[in-house]
Formats: structure tokens, C-alpha cells, sequence
């Protein structure tokens, strides 16, 4: 059965090698994707994932960063949802 979290946060941007914009999930929910990690991750910690924002879903991965995960938002989203930098969002997100 898949893992099903709802959570909310700011989007902000990075601004490495490779920028992009990103959530991170809260530790709680954070901890529920790492028990379900060994399950679900192919390699270095990503874990596969369907989003919901709004009206917009897609398939990505989180990224595992300093014990939490990191949900980037691409731009394809952000502007079908006219989501900014700093804009708060409630994420729907299925594991696996």
C-alpha cells in the first residue's frame, strides 16, 4: 500500500550549480518516508514519488538532505499553479 503524506511549506530557491526550487518536507513527515525508504529509494537516497499542487500532479523524486527530503518544483508547476518564490504550498505527495 502506498505512503500518502499531505504537508505545507515555502518554496525557495537554490542557487548551486544546478538551481531550481524546492519544499522541504517537515521531519515529521520526513521520518514516515524514511521508514518506507529501503523499500521504495534506487540509489543515493532518492525516493520516488506523485505530487499534487493544486491541479497539477507529476512524478519526481525527493532528494535526501541534512535528515530531511527535498521536493523540487519544477517550472512546468509553478507556473501552472502561479507559484512564486516564497509562496507557501500544501503538497499531497504518494511514496513508491
Amino acid at each position: 500500500m502506498p505512503l500518502t503524506l499531505e504537508f505545507s511549506g515555502p518554496v525557495w530557491y537554490w542557487k548551486g550549480p544546478a538551481p531550481h526550487h524546492f519544499v522541504t518536507v517537515p521531519a515529521e513527515q520526513a521520518q514516515d518516508i524514511r521508514a518506507a525508504a529501503r523499500f521504495v529509494t534506487y540509489g543515493w537516497g532518492m525516493i520516488p514519488v506523485t505530487v499534487r499542487v493544486g491541479e497539477t500532479v507529476w512524478k519526481t523524486s525527493l532528494f535526501p538532505k541534512d535528515g530531511l527530503y527535498l521536493l523540487p518544483v519544477k517550472l512546468a508547476v509553478r507556473t501552472a499553479e502561479q507559484i512564486e518564490e516564497g509562496d507557501e504550498v500544501t503538497v499531497q505527495v504518494e511514496v513508491g
